[in-house]
Protein backbone atom coordinates (compact mmCIF):
# COMPACT_ATOMS: atom_id res chain seq x y z
CA UNK A 1 0.00 0.00 0.00
CA UNK A 2 1.42 3.36 -1.02
CA UNK A 3 2.15 5.98 1.60
CA UNK A 4 1.77 9.72 1.14
CA UNK A 5 5.04 11.53 1.92
CA UNK A 6 6.14 15.13 1.75
CA UNK A 7 9.78 15.64 0.84
CA UNK A 8 11.69 18.92 0.96
CA UNK A 9 14.36 18.60 -1.71
CA UNK A 10 16.63 21.50 -2.63
CA UNK A 11 14.17 23.94 -1.11
CA UNK A 12 11.17 22.57 -3.02
CA UNK A 13 8.33 20.62 -1.43
CA UNK A 14 7.01 17.49 -3.12
CA UNK A 15 4.02 15.37 -2.10
CA UNK A 16 4.19 11.82 -3.40
CA UNK A 17 2.41 8.53 -2.94
CA UNK A 18 5.17 5.92 -2.77
CA UNK A 19 5.68 2.35 -1.69
CA UNK A 20 7.19 2.40 1.82
CA UNK A 21 10.15 0.20 0.82
CA UNK A 22 11.45 2.57 -1.90
CA UNK A 23 14.80 4.19 -1.29
CA UNK A 24 15.45 7.89 -1.36
CA UNK A 25 17.71 7.29 -4.36
CA UNK A 26 14.88 5.69 -6.33
CA UNK A 27 12.45 8.47 -5.50
CA UNK A 28 14.94 11.23 -6.32
CA UNK A 29 15.90 9.70 -9.65
CA UNK A 30 12.66 8.11 -10.83
CA UNK A 31 9.93 10.32 -9.38
CA UNK A 32 11.61 13.72 -9.07
CA UNK A 33 13.92 13.32 -12.10
CA UNK A 34 16.94 14.46 -10.05
CA UNK A 35 19.40 12.18 -11.77
CA UNK A 36 22.58 13.88 -10.55
CA UNK A 37 22.50 11.51 -7.58
CA UNK A 38 23.85 8.26 -8.95
CA UNK A 39 23.27 4.65 -7.97
CA UNK A 40 26.55 2.80 -7.91
CA UNK A 41 26.77 -0.26 -5.71
CA UNK A 42 23.37 -0.13 -4.01
CA UNK A 43 25.07 -1.26 -0.77
CA UNK A 44 26.29 2.06 0.65
CA UNK A 45 29.93 1.30 -0.17
CA UNK A 46 30.72 3.58 -3.13
CA UNK A 47 29.33 7.00 -2.13
CA UNK A 48 27.96 7.83 -5.60
CA UNK A 49 24.50 8.29 -4.08
CA UNK A 50 25.56 10.68 -1.30
CA UNK A 51 23.07 13.44 -0.47
CA UNK A 52 22.67 15.64 2.58
CA UNK A 53 19.77 15.12 4.95
CA UNK A 54 19.46 17.89 7.50
CA UNK A 55 23.02 18.86 6.57
CA UNK A 56 24.60 15.42 7.06
CA UNK A 57 25.86 12.99 4.42
CA UNK A 58 23.75 9.90 3.89
CA UNK A 59 23.76 7.10 1.35
CA UNK A 60 20.49 7.58 -0.49
CA UNK A 61 20.60 3.96 -1.66
CA UNK A 62 20.27 2.79 1.95
CA UNK A 63 17.79 5.42 3.14
CA UNK A 64 14.09 4.82 2.83
CA UNK A 65 12.28 7.80 1.36
CA UNK A 66 9.57 7.59 4.05
CA UNK A 67 12.28 8.00 6.71
CA UNK A 68 13.25 11.48 5.50
CA UNK A 69 9.79 12.98 5.38
CA UNK A 70 9.89 16.54 6.68
CA UNK A 71 13.69 16.72 6.60
CA UNK A 72 15.83 19.01 4.44
CA UNK A 73 17.32 17.03 1.56
CA UNK A 74 20.06 18.52 -0.61
CA UNK A 75 21.19 16.86 -3.82
CA UNK A 76 23.93 17.95 -6.19
CA UNK A 77 21.27 19.84 -8.17
CA UNK A 78 20.76 22.01 -5.09
CA UNK A 79 24.42 23.00 -4.71
CA UNK A 80 24.30 26.03 -7.00
CA UNK A 81 21.83 28.71 -5.92
CA UNK A 82 20.90 29.43 -9.51
CA UNK A 83 21.42 27.82 -12.86
CA UNK A 84 23.79 30.64 -13.76
CA UNK A 85 26.53 30.43 -11.12
CA UNK A 86 28.20 27.27 -9.89
CA UNK A 87 28.89 26.58 -6.24
CA UNK A 88 32.57 27.09 -5.25
CA UNK A 89 32.93 23.32 -4.85
CA UNK A 90 31.72 22.76 -8.40
CA UNK A 91 34.00 25.52 -9.71
CA UNK A 92 37.00 24.01 -7.94
CA UNK A 93 36.28 20.51 -9.28
CA UNK A 94 36.26 21.90 -12.82
CA UNK A 95 39.32 24.12 -12.34
CA UNK A 96 41.40 21.28 -10.87
CA UNK A 97 40.32 18.62 -13.37
CA UNK A 98 38.79 16.60 -10.53
CA UNK A 99 36.13 15.24 -12.86
CA UNK A 100 36.95 12.36 -15.15
CA UNK A 101 34.04 10.10 -16.04
CA UNK A 102 31.83 12.08 -13.63
CA UNK A 103 30.09 9.13 -12.01
CA UNK A 104 31.45 9.80 -8.52
CA UNK A 105 31.42 13.59 -8.82
CA UNK A 106 28.02 14.33 -7.30
CA UNK A 107 28.71 12.16 -4.26
CA UNK A 108 32.20 13.63 -3.86
CA UNK A 109 30.84 17.16 -4.04
CA UNK A 110 28.15 16.42 -1.47
CA UNK A 111 30.70 14.85 0.89
CA UNK A 112 32.89 17.92 0.36
CA UNK A 113 29.98 20.20 1.22
CA UNK A 114 29.28 18.19 4.37
CA UNK A 115 32.94 18.51 5.39
CA UNK A 116 33.28 22.22 4.62
CA UNK A 117 30.11 23.11 6.53
CA UNK A 118 31.55 21.40 9.61
CA UNK A 119 35.20 22.32 9.06
CA UNK A 120 35.86 25.35 6.84
CA UNK A 121 39.66 24.90 7.00
CA UNK A 122 40.35 21.17 6.67
CA UNK A 123 43.79 19.67 6.36
CA UNK A 124 44.61 17.31 3.51
CA UNK A 125 44.23 14.38 5.91
CA UNK A 126 40.80 15.61 7.03
CA UNK A 127 39.70 15.96 3.41
CA UNK A 128 40.86 12.43 2.63
CA UNK A 129 39.01 11.11 5.69
CA UNK A 130 35.83 12.98 4.69
CA UNK A 131 35.78 11.42 1.21
CA UNK A 132 36.90 7.97 2.34
CA UNK A 133 33.39 6.62 1.69
CA UNK A 134 33.42 7.85 -1.91
CA UNK A 135 35.08 5.66 -4.50
CA UNK A 136 36.62 7.04 -7.68
CA UNK A 137 38.12 4.76 -10.29
CA UNK A 138 39.51 7.53 -12.54
CA UNK A 139 41.36 10.30 -10.74
CA UNK A 140 43.49 8.76 -8.01
CA UNK A 141 41.94 11.30 -5.59
CA UNK A 142 44.81 13.82 -5.76
CA UNK A 143 42.90 16.32 -7.92
CA UNK A 144 39.73 15.82 -5.86
CA UNK A 145 41.56 16.52 -2.60
CA UNK A 146 43.21 19.54 -4.19
CA UNK A 147 39.84 20.82 -5.45
CA UNK A 148 38.20 20.47 -2.04
CA UNK A 149 41.08 22.36 -0.43
CA UNK A 150 40.69 25.14 -2.99
CA UNK A 151 36.91 25.19 -2.52
CA UNK A 152 37.46 25.72 1.21
CA UNK A 153 39.47 28.83 0.41
CA UNK A 154 36.86 30.09 -2.08
CA UNK A 155 34.04 29.59 0.44
CA UNK A 156 35.83 31.73 3.05
CA UNK A 157 35.87 34.77 0.79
Amino acid sequence: MKQLVTLNVNGNTYSLAIDPWRTLNEVLREDLNLTGTKLGCGDGDCGACTVLVNGRSVSSCLTLAVAVQGKEITTVEGLAQSGEKLHPIQEAFIEHGAIQCGFCTAGMEMSALNLLKQNPSPTEEEIRTAIAGNLCRCTGYYKIVEAIGDAAKKMKV
